[in-house]
């Protein structure tokens, strides 16, 4: 057969209006071939526009693939509208409206095509009546969509791959129902797999989606979706998200390096998970949001977190279950906030855990049944008011406090038990409550039950054994002890609480001190060593160099006085330590601070850089940052803010402690306030531990000079003041410029000078938040960008990231 022609061979027992025989095109050999005829093409480049009207053959030679190319130059260049079967081609096509194959109708069998185009889409499947059984494709698409199926259109892909797509690898909407089979999805922008739009669906089985710029898997607005035995990793973003209403299963996937989360669900989404690995994620392996979203996940493993962020993040009114799950080597395993928000775990190991196993916060609920916990910092924390739950028969081993109860909260625990806590068993303080019921706690290095600021705890048949510093240890008129007993204290302990009385004595071995008598008075509280969650910057400096940190802090806009003055401080500490190497006299150097200035003008930024640079002169341990309000160091009894400020500062020790809207410890008519209380405790400290933290105190420039004046060793303490002005529009706009670097937007023509306009006739009154704004500008800019793109049906890398100056947000009230 002759390059360039097609042979056409008759399928049928009729010879009637159709013979065998050679033609020079593809379109003349279609005109007369019919149902069940072959056409074998010689190899050739063909520029024509197919269209398969008939269930013919159309084959290439076996064996050499990429020896035809049907190659136009515009419009499709293979329409399918019959069951055909369709193999050994090369499709290429240069329409970026349209894409390079269109499945139309029937069940047409594609083999072993290559489809390497620049087209809208390399192979798009639309209408009801299209079910192909595509097999050992290949697709590359750099300006478009891999595969697209929309429009009711469906059809199995098996062993696929979509090699290179300038937007989703393989994109459905509009009721399409596609099934994937040992597909490989990688090098797309935007997502490798995306599913939208009520009635739309996918099965995925056995499939690989990797090397993805932007998110692996996207399934919204009512779609649903179901992966088994598929793998999704090294994204630029979330590995899995879910939006609006969306439903997802995962069975028996793999989720792996993913910088952001690695499963990201909110508004109303569902996501039932069985059998699934999640690891080495930078932000949260579930991150699950707003009010009806839920996850169920049963026999599941995720960890090695490689970020700072909590493995399971459960918020705004979401819920989740776990069951017979494993979470392990992550900074903190489950956190569950804001009321509403419930979390269910039934037997389940949560371990080596960096900070904290459970936290439960702001009216959150957490019940967990016959768990483990080992190898954590605190084992579960019950945070402020209107949080609780319940704990039974769980097991808690090798922490360094089993249970703390704090502010208000109310849980009920049940025959659980904590063995070797280098602490306290159970920690109740500032105000919480719970109650204790048949627990246990053995080997603890300090106390079992410790149970301080008077708080309403109740313990009912509770048990200590080996405890270093005594089985219980209570503040007077606060909890209620009945039945409990302790190796400490044998049958009297029993008879006494028989008798429905609060244990007190050291011979009941249960010690009631006054606040006096308070381990805070005496230094000798337990500090947990879990990091509240309002506290996400307390965490090691890293052990960089200080011309590494000082080189960050020169990165930042603005802020040009307050460099000198941090890199003359330096100085004089990098300077005075070589003297002291050589012998000499080193002058003294007040490291304490004062920093001064309106809200957003990066002073936690600058206190947290100033710590590392300490910790990498060798004059802080750590150099963390442990930041405070006054919330956290004011108690509402007399004796507890000392307490709670102890403890702030026990937090801090080889850091720094970072005290914002300092001058709030001593308002102007603070009467019988608490707070000098607390001023007076941090002076005291300061002066007993001068080289063990550094102190940052920071707020309004006329109300931290007002808080210099309250106690007369304050203002000796802290000789350094610096002012951090606000910012000007030229450095709003290069904060708006970092930003959109970071999240991969460009500013289009004309857009910054529209920015500094914006800032320049922004208003500057009491709202007005300096760096935040620039940041909330960015924001609304970006969500404004989200809409206007939401409505085009493909848009563009170009139309993806360029911000105009039509994004700016209305200018706000001034005020």
């Amino acid at each position: 057969m002759a390059q360039g022609t097609v042979q056409v061979t008759h399928g049928g027992a009729s010879r009637w209006r159709r013979r065998s025989g050679e033609y020079p095109t593809l379109t003349a050999a279609l005109a007369v071939a019919g149902d069940g005829d072959v056409l074998s093409i010689s190899p050739g480049t063909y520029r024509e526009n197919l269209v398969l009207h008939h269930a013919v053959i159309l084959r290439g030679p076996e064996g050499g693939l990429g020896s035809v190319r049907i190659a136009p130059l515009d419009g499709v260049a293979l329409t399918v509208r019959a069951s055909a079967v369709v193999q050994d081609l090369h499709l290429e096509g240069q329409d970026r409206a349209a894409p390079a194959l269109l499945v139309e109708d029937g069940s047409p069998e594609l083999t072993d095509l290559r489809v390497s185009t620049r087209s809208a889409a390399g192979i798009e499947v639309r209408g009801s009546g299209a079910r192909p059984l595509v097999r050992r494709c290949t697709v590359e698409n750099p300006t478009g969509v891999g595969i697209a199926v929309l429009d009711g259109g469906g059809g199995v892909f098996e062993e696929c791959e979509v090699v290179a797509a300038g937007q989703t690898g393989i994109s459905v909407r509009g009721g399409g129902r596609p099934r994937l089979e040992r597909c490989r999805i990688h090098h797309s922008v935007g997502a490798g797999i995306g599913v939208t739009g009520e009635g739309s669906g996918l099965e995925a089985l056995g499939c690989e989606v990797y090397e993805i710029k932007g998110t692996g898997v996207q399934v919204a607005a009512r779609a649903t979706a179901r992966l088994t035995d598929c793998a999704v990793h090294r994204t630029t973003a979330d590995g899995v998200t879910l939006d609006t209403d969306a439903v997802l299963t995962l069975a028996g996937c793999d989720i792996h390096d993913i910088p952001e989360n690695a499963v990201d669900l909110r508004s109303r989404s569902v996501l039932t998970l069985s059998r699934t690995t999640v690891r080495r994620f930078g932000r949260n392996g579930l991150s699950v949001w707003d009010p009806g979203t839920r996850v169920d996940a049963e026999s599941c493993e995720i960890h090695d977190s490689t970020g700072d962020y909590p493995a399971v993040w459960i918020s705004d009114g979401a819920t989740a279950s776990l069951e017979n799950c494993r979470v392990h080597d992550v900074p903190d395993a489950l956190f569950v906030l804001d009321r509403g928000s419930r979390v269910d775990v039934v037997d389940s190991d949560l371990s080596q855990v960096r900070n904290t196993a459970v936290s439960v916060s702001d009216g959150a609920t957490a019940q967990l049944d016959d768990c483990r916990i080992r190898e954590a910092a605190t084992g579960a924390w019950f945070r402020d008011h209107g949080s609780g739950g319940t704990l039974a028969n769980c097991t808690i081993d090798a922490v360094q406090t089993g249970v703390i109860v704090t502010k208000g909260a109310d849980p009920a625990l049940e025959r659980c038990t904590v063995t070797s806590p280098a602490e306290a068993g159970f920690y109740v303080s500032a105000g919480g409550r719970g109650t204790f019921t048949a627990c246990r706690v053995t080997g603890s290095s300090g106390f079992g039950f410790h149970v301080i600021d008077g708080c309403r705890t109740t313990l009912a048949r509770c048990h200590t054994e080996r405890c270093a510093r005594g089985g219980y240890e209570f503040a007077e008129d606060g909890p209620v002890a009945e039945g409990c007993t302790g190796d400490e204290s044998g049958s009297r302990a029993a008879a006494q609480a028989a008798a429905g009385g609060a244990f007190a004595g050291a011979q009941a071995g249960i010690r009631t001190v006054t606040a006096a008598q308070s381990p805070a008075a005496q230094q000798a509280a337990p500090v947990p060593a879990a990091r509240p969650a309002d506290l996400p910057d307390e965490a090691g400096a890293g052990g960089r160099g200080s011309s590494e940190v000082l080189g960050q802090l020169d990165a930042l806009v603005g802020l040009d006085s307050v460099k000198r003055e941090v890199r003359a401080l330096t100085d004089m500490i990098e300077v005075g330590r070589r003297r002291q190497q050589a012998g000499l006299k080193a002058a003294s150097v007040r490291r304490h601070l004062v920093f001064t200035g309106s809200p957003g003008t990066g002073k936690t930024t600058v206190a947290r850089l100033y710590g590392e640079i300490l910790a990498s002169l060798g004059v802080l341990e750590r150099g963390h940052l442990v930041e405070v309000s006054r919330v956290d160091l004011v108690g509402e009894h007399i004796g507890s803010t000392a307490i709670r400020t102890q403890e702030a500062f026990e937090r801090a020790r080889g850091g720094v402690l970072f005290i914002d809207e300092a001058y709030a410890l001593a308002p102007e008519d603070s009467g019988r306030d608490f707070g000098r209380e607390a001023i007076d405790t941090l002076v005291k400290l300061m002066e007993d531990h001068r080289d063990a933290v550094v102190v940052i105190v920071a707020g309004y420039t006329a109300e931290m000079d007002r808080f210099l004046t309250v106690n007369p060793g304050v203002a000796s303490r802290f000789s350094r003041t610096i002012t951090f002005h606000d910012y000007g529009p030229e450095e709003l706009l290069r904060i708006v410029q970092q930003q959109a670097e970071e999240h991969e937007y460009r500013l289009g023509e004309g857009t910054s000078e529209a920015l500094l306009a914006y800032f320049t006739e922004l208003p500057k009154g009491a709202a007005f938040g300096n760096g935040r704004t620039a940041r909330q500008t960015f924001e609304s800019m970006v969500e404004r960008h989200a809409g206007r793109v939401a409505q085009l049906s493909e848009p563009s890398t170009d139309e993806l990231t360029l911000l105009f100056p039509a994004d700016l947000p209305a200018q706000p009230a001034p005020c």
